[in-house]
């Protein structure tokens, strides 16, 4: 079966998780290759297999080259501790979970591999590059192209929302979100990839260290009593995947950064993985 048949037939198996990006519209229908509201909005299903809900064209800042890239680092397994530290926060037994700005998808697939429950997965991202890429997984769950500020999703329709180091809407992510439902949102602690940080930037100023107290005040805001799980480890970066973990990291994009060279890259040995996941809760 091909991708967009594919896709189809996965939109058709979970009537009312969607909604028209246009006008909000739940009552959605499949025609040929597009999903159809009542006043006649389409969304096309991409050939590689996933809908496309932006108005305009997507934000493709994160190119192919820096997504595979990333895909190497994370085959090979540098976000599982924090997979599983997700993975542990999730309740037994199938639910409907959504990750917010998936990416190429690798997360989303190694949690559903560790959980092993019949989960309803979707990932989207901004990203069509990523998107793209996400498609290539051997996965049973959708990817989309959409914008967390407007999510063409329905009310109500997930059991959790999880994100790895992306933005957040806190009033879009509440809309979707069920009673009683979990956010889970992995962010950066100071020593985030600090061996990395040292090397492009030194180890003073304002690229030397990781404040995420304010991200984590607006999070306990929202959602009083979260809690916040650290997660902490080091990670060993054999030779054929340094240069990778520079490309894959906007670290390196910054004007203050500074050209690696092979001699850099042969001191890059590890780095340290330094995390906070932060689990609330939506109040019914």
């Amino acid at each position: 079966m091909k991708k967009i048949a594919r896709a189809i037939q996965w939109v058709q198996d979970h009537p009312g998780l969607f909604i028209c990006p246009v006008c909000g519209d739940q009552d959605l229908r499949v025609e040929a290759s597009s999903l159809v509201c009542a006043a006649g909005h389409r969304t096309d299903f991409n050939k590689h297999g996933f809908l496309y809900f932006l108005q305009g064209k997507s934000n493709d800042e994160y190119d192919r080259s820096m997504l595979t890239e990333r895909r190497h680092l994370l085959e090979a397994g540098l976000f599982m501790p924090m997979v599983e530290a997700v993975a542990d926060q999730l309740p037994v037994g199938p639910q409907t979970i959504l990750d917010v700005g998936t990416g190429e998808g690798t997360p989303l697939l190694q949690l559903a591999k560790l959980r092993k429950e019949d989960d309803t997965l979707v990932g989207f991202d901004i990203s069509k590059a990523g998107i793209q890429l996400a498609t290539q997984l051997d996965f049973g769950g959708f990817f989309c192209v959409a914008d967390l500020r407007h999510l063409p999703f329905n009310a109500g329709a997930f059991d959790a929302v999880i994100e790895f180091f992306s933005p957040s809407d806190y009033r879009e992510f509440d809309r979707v979100l069920a009673p009683n439902a979990t956010l889970i949102k992995v962010i950066p602690n100071s020593g985030y990839l600090a061996e990395l940080r040292h090397l492009l930037y030194g180890k003073t100023g304002r690229h030397a260290e990781y404040d995420n107290q304010p991200v984590v005040d607006l999070f306990m805001h929202h959602y009083p009593g979260a809690k916040q799980v650290p997660v902490r480890y080091q990670f060993p970066l054999p030779s054929e995947l340094r240069r990778a973990m520079v490309e894959m990291s906007p670290l390196h994009w910054g004007r203050e950064a500074r050209p690696i060279t092979e001699l850099d890259l042969g001191q890059l040995t590890h780095v340290t993985v330094d995390v906070t996941v932060l689990v609330g809760e939506k109040r019914a």
